[in-house]
């Protein structure tokens, strides 16, 4: 079997696929200076010859994959496959495989940051500090940038997977109360309060959104929902902008019916005038889609991938797998 990667991926990772599966072939994205489209990704897969794709953000369109039907499986490095046409993928017996949770410890840990940073005022001090407003004598920093602790605060989740879990791990210890909303699952402790998406919005200091993008979450953070935030509560996305009233917000936001927004997902990616009038606003604080961003993504992602993988490959007979090298993997 010939497996091009286009995602980023160590070596160690590659090591361990080619001893299974036979050979490798690594042309990464990052090279190309961005995700490949669906004709050099089509061009790509010609020329490698290859008879399984591991890829990131590439455009794997239903062309694509009908283009290479002999495809044996697709490995997607992210947390949901969205970036493949996957019904085509399946209707041709292709597996699809993706890496759930790679990015969790990323995105907490930026929550956990940014909450911070937001509720004792940095950015703006900081920008204070630097225009040389200290004045010898004065207590004006201390009396306009008191902010509050993170400790003691109540956190309200909606939607309670990998990443959900994680920040919840980490805030307890402040320590915060966890409520969440996520009728899939049951509380995985029980220092965590499930309850419905209405009292996550009426009752809770922060309000962190953690939905996937499909049709019954797009939209379903609504006016009606935001309206019920407590006035001084803080709203963060990390997840989707799509699942967000974006106008809603923006409205809560300049009617200063909420605290703020900490937002790292925005309805257009480069950001139209909408989007700016959300980042520019004094009580917002805007990061360009960096919360999963770490180097230590990249490893989490082979280990993720790499293990279903292994594990698909034992389901398989050998000859169906087209081994070009390396030992069997029954």
């Amino acid at each position: 079997m010939t497996i091009l990667i286009t995602a980023p991926y160590n070596e160690a990772g590659r090591q361990e696929l080619e001893s299974c599966f036979g050979k490798v072939i690594y042309r990464v994205w990052k090279g190309n200076g961005r995700a490949f489209n669906a004709v050099e990704l089509d061009q790509l897969l010609d020329e490698t010859g290859a008879d399984a794709l591991i890829t990131e953000h590439d455009e794997v369109t239903e062309t694509v994959i009908r283009n290479h039907p002999q495809l044996k499986f697709i490995g997607v490095c992210r947390g949901t496959p969205s970036n493949v046409a996957v019904k085509t993928a399946a209707e041709l017996g292709i597996e699809v495989l993706h890496t759930p949770a790679r990015n969790a410890q990323a995105v907490a840990e930026l929550f956990v940051a940014n909450l911070i940073t937001f509720l004792r005022k940095t950015l703006p001090a900081m920008e204070w500090l630097k225009q040389r407003n200290w004045q010898k004598g004065a207590h004006a920093s201390y009396l306009q940038f008191k902010g509050n602790e993170l400790a003691g605060k109540t956190i309200g989740m909606v939607g309670f997977g990998a990443v959900g879990q994680r920040i919840a791990a980490l805030v307890a210890a402040f320590p915060c109360t966890i409520k969440f909303y996520d009728p899939y699952l049951e509380a995985p402790e029980p220092i965590y309060e499930k309850t419905s998406l209405e009292a996550v919005f009426e009752t809770c200091d922060v309000v962190s959104i953690h939905l996937p993008v499909n049709p019954a979450t797009i939209g379903m953070i609504d006016k009606v929902l935001i309206s019920k935030m407590k006035p001084g509560a803080i709203f963060v996305n990390t997840a989707r902008a799509s699942v967000v009233d974006r106008n809603a917000l923006l409205e809560a936001i300049e009617s200063n019916s909420i605290r703020g927004a900490i937002l790292d997902v925005f309805d257009h990616e480069p950001p139209d005038d909408i989007d700016y009038r959300l980042i520019d606003h004094p009580h917002v604080l805007a990061t360009p889609h960096t919360a999963g961003a770490t180097e230590e993504v990249e490893d989490h992602h082979v280990a993720i991938l790499n293990e279903k993988l292994l594990n698909w490959a034992k389901t398989q007979p050998v000859k169906s797998l087209h081994l070009s090298s390396g030992p069997s993997v029954n």
